[in-house]
């Protein structure tokens, strides 16, 4: 089985849990907070690792209290972590804030994660049957945006890329994001992603319009669960799971995880969907970003379902 190769962020969460966020100019009480490993990079990482997939971290990570923290995390989850602390910046770290709906929003300061180099990652050596995984953060800026889309261009056929080009998806240079997304395998995206990069409000026409440039496509519908449209092939419904939310950071990360683990272990990409949307629910069940279940827990929750 190949591994999951990891271009994505890992940072560090300062999560917060509010009833509303306050007025400009005002302040409130959080409910609960908590330092946690966290970044896109991490999260997809340790759902994918949970779930028996080998994973390699080639992105960045720095020196000092974040730094380590997130190098600890990452051990002891098994990520192998492929290059050195960079000596010049720490890890960076973003605020979350969820309110009383589940929903999270960020605030993000940027650190050492941001400069992986061409040198970095012409180390890194991508085999047949291994899958990569880039994250949007790390295509906003230089060094690591136009190092990453011109090392994707020189990989072997037979790696699967799963790009997910987040939530500032329209701050990726115009040069950089045409290059990745025809390499990417898979897009993976919610709907507001969709709709920012095709223009088009319908998350099932704004799928099969990513499929065209792309070889296919998962957009996450919420609880509603995912599409799943790939080309020549009809838009595919995969439905979620009903359960009460209490925490939706990291959800989508945990998400690509699940799913990119299905595809290395060779399911179909329908069942590696069904599999990531139950692998979500589970997760926002519980506060953190990065929150997916272990095999053993994962099969039970998907065998309830089915009885259900």
């Amino acid at each position: 089985m190949g591994r999951l190769i990891c271009v994505g962020d890992t940072v560090i969460d300062v999560a917060m849990s509010v009833e509303a966020m306050p007025e400009p100019g005002g302040d409130i009480l959080a409910d609960s907070g908590a330092l946690y490993a966290g970044g896109t990079g991490f999260n997809v990482m340790a759902a994918a690792i949970r779930l028996g997939t080998e994973c390699d971290y080639a992105g960045m990570h720095g020196t000092g209290p974040f730094g380590d923290l997130a190098r600890k995390a990452m051990l002891e989850e098994g990520i192998q972590i492929l290059h050195e602390a960079d000596t010049d910046a720490d890890t960076g770290w973003d605020v979350a804030i969820t309110d009383s709906n589940s929903e999270r929003t960020f605030m993000t300061v940027v650190g050492a994660e941001a400069k992986l180099t061409a040198e970095h990652l012409a180390r890194v050596e991508a085999r047949s049957g291994d899958v990569v995984y880039v994250s949007g953060y790390g295509l906003l800026g230089e060094p690591g945006g136009p190092a990453i889309a011109n090392w994707l261009g020189g990989l072997p056929a037979g790696v699967q890329v799963v790009v997910d080009p987040g939530p500032l998806v329209t701050d990726i240079p115009k040069p950089i994001f045409d290059a990745v997304l025809s390499r990417a395998t898979w897009w993976s995206c919610n709907e507001r992603e969709a709709k920012l990069t095709t223009g088009i409000a319908d998350p099932a026409k704004a799928a099969e319009q990513l499929a065209k440039a792309t070889g296919g496509v998962l957009l996450r519908v919420g609880a509603e669960g995912c599409l799943l449209a790939k080309t020549g092939s009809e838009l595919a419904v995969i439905p979620g799971f009903p359960v009460k939310a209490v925490d939706s950071n990291g959800a989508g990360d945990n998400h690509i995880g699940a799913f990119i683990s299905g595809l290395l272990d060779g399911m179909e990409p329908a069942a590696a969907a069904r599999r990531a949307n139950a692998a979500a629910a589970i997760s926002v069940t519980r506060m953190g970003p990065a929150t997916g279940p272990g095999t053993e827990e994962l099969d039970q929750f998907l065998a309830a379902a089915k009885v259900k």
